[in-house]
């Protein structure tokens, strides 16, 4: 990754339910004001960028886990889908580590 990347971090210390969780993926990723808050909208959006050079750090990933074991697992499973979108045409274009507590893992 070079000067051209992008950094965004999103940060779920904060969360306290499923809209929360939206809300500061959406800032966080800097998503247009249509976004729809949801799982389909935001494959919409993400996917939107991915051509673009990126690092995207997820911190305290472990609180989202808490709240919501089924919705932390999609976001894992469309972190992995966004990066090898395409048939990973762009993937070395994406570096994405997510903070899990004690855990570091990079998509």
């Amino acid at each position: 990754m070079d000067n051209k990347t992008t950094k965004y971090v999103i940060d779920f210390k904060n969360v306290e339910g499923y809209f929360d969780m939206f809300e500061i993926i959406s800032t966080a990723l800097d998503f247009p004001d249509y976004f729809g808050n949801n799982w389909d909208a935001f494959w919409d959006c993400i996917t939107d960028m991915a051509n673009l050079e990126m690092k995207i750090d997820v911190l305290n990933f472990d609180v989202l886990k808490k709240i919501s074991e089924k919705d932390s697992a999609i976001f894992i499973e469309l972190m992995t889908d966004f990066k090898n979108y395409y048939n990973g045409e762009w993937a070395e274009l994406k570096e994405i580590t997510i903070y899990d507590g004690d855990s570091v893992m990079c998509i």
